[in-house]
C-alpha cells in the first residue's frame, strides 16, 4: 500500500512510500482510509520528525477487517476514527474504542474533519463547566477548534467573543453564533468569565480580560511565541483568576475517543454542528497543503482524499 512519511524538508514535509498493510492488534479494526485531515500541530512535528514517525490521527473510511476480539464495528461499516498514528495511508489500524459509525448523511470528507479538533472542543467546554449565560473569549478562533467551540458554546447559551484577523472568518463565526468578533485580543471588551487561549504570546493580554474569579484555559501556542507573565501585572489584574493547562489527551482525558466521536457525528447529522472545511484535495497535494496549514493559509480544516471518498 501507499503511505505518506516525513522527509524532514519544511518545504515538502512528506512523500509517498510503499509499505505493508498494518497488522491490527486484537482490539483494532483495519480501516481503508477514504479521507484524512492533518492538524497544524502535526506540521510542527514534521519539521524535525522523530525516527519512525508515521503521522495521521484523523481518518474516515470503511472497515475491511473487524477487530479479532469482537469489539467495534463489522466489516463494511463506514466509520470515523482517531488512531494514535499512521492515518496518512491507504489503510490504518484503529483501536475500536476510538471509532464511531457514520450515517449515510455524513460523507467521509466531513467526518475526517471531526476528530482532533472536535474532541478538543468538546473537552474544552467540559473543562470550562456550564457556559450558559457566561461571557467567553476564544482566541485563535479561525482554526478548526475555534469554529467548533464557537458553535457549541453559543448553542449552549454562552455569549462568545472570537478573535480572528480575517473579516471573512469573523463573518462566518458570527453565523455560527459568535456575539462579537475582534481582530486582536486587546480589542475584546471584557470582562469574561472564561477565556480559551490557544495562541501563547497573547496570554498576558487574554488574562487581563478575565472577570474576578474567572478561568483562563490554555490549550495551545499556535503563534509559537512563549508567554511571559509578570507577577506585579497580575496583582493589578482580575482578582482570584485561575489558569488551567489543557490537553485533549492529557492524564485526565485521553482515549477512549469513541463516545466523543459518536457525539460529534450525531450533532452534525442533526444539523447542530457544521465542519468548517476550507480545502479539499487529493492526497497527492498533501505536502503543499501541510505547508499552507503551517503558514496559516487555511482556515478551519483541510481534508485530503485517497481517491475512494464517498
Amino acid at each position: 500500500m501507499q503511505r505518506l512519511i516525513p522527509t524532514g524538508d519544511p518545504a515538502r514535509p512528506v512523500e509517498f512510500t510503499e509499505d505493508a498493510e498494518p497488522v491490527p492488534a486484537p482490539d483494532e479494526a483495519l480501516i481503508r482510509v477514504e479521507a484524512f485531515a492533518p492538524n497544524r500541530g502535526e506540521t510542527f512535528l514534521l519539521e524535525r520528525p522523530d525516527p519512525g514517525l508515521l503521522p495521521g490521527k484523523d481518518v474516515a473510511g470503511l472497515v475491511v477487517q473487524a477487530a479479532a476480539d469482537g469489539s467495534g464495528p463489522r466489516v463494511g461499516t463506514r466509520v470515523v476514527g482517531h488512531p494514535p498514528r499512521g492515518g496518512w495511508a491507504e489503510y490504518a489500524a484503529v483501536p475500536t474504542h476510538s471509532l464511531a459509525e457514520l450515517p449515510d448523511s455524513l460523507s467521509a470528507i466531513e467526518a475526517a474533519a471531526l476528530p482532533l479538533a472536535g474532541i478538543t472542543a468538546l473537552r474544552l467546554l467540559r473543562t470550562a463547566g456550564s457556559v450558559t449565560g457566561r461571557r467567553m473569549l476564544v482566541t485563535g478562533a479561525s482554526g478548526g477548534v475555534g469554529h467548533y467551540v464557537t458553535e457549541l458554546a453559543a448553542a449552549a447559551g454562552a455569549e462568545v467573543t472570537v478573535v480572528t484577523a480575517t473579516p471573512s472568518r469573523a463573518e462566518r463565526l458570527r453565523a455560527l453564533g459568535a456575539a462579537a468578533a475582534v481582530h486582536a485580543v486587546a480589542e475584546a471588551r471584557g470582562p469574561f468569565d472564561v477565556v480559551l487561549e490557544s495562541t501563547g504570546g497573547d496570554l498576558p493580554v487574554a488574562l487581563s480580560k478575565l472577570a474576578a474569579g474567572g478561568t483562563l484555559i490554555w490549550f495551545g501556542q499556535a503563534s509559537r511565541t512563549p508567554a511571559t507573565l509578570d507577577f506585579f501585572d497580575l496583582l493589578n489584574g482580575p482578582e482570584g483568576a485561575v489558569i488551567r493547562h489543557f490537553h485533549y489527551a492529557g492524564p485526565n482525558a485521553g482515549p477512549p475517543y469513541g463516545h466523543d466521536l459518536a457525539t460529534l457525528v450525531r450533532l452534525v447529522h442533526d444539523g447542530r454542528l457544521h465542519p468548517e472545511i476550507d480545502r479539499t484535495a487529493d492526497w497527492a497535494k498533501t505536502a503543499e497543503t501541510l505547508v499552507d496549514l503551517r503558514e496559516r493559509r487555511i482556515r478551519g480544516k483541510a481534508v485530503l482524499t485517497t481517491g475512494v471518498a464517498s
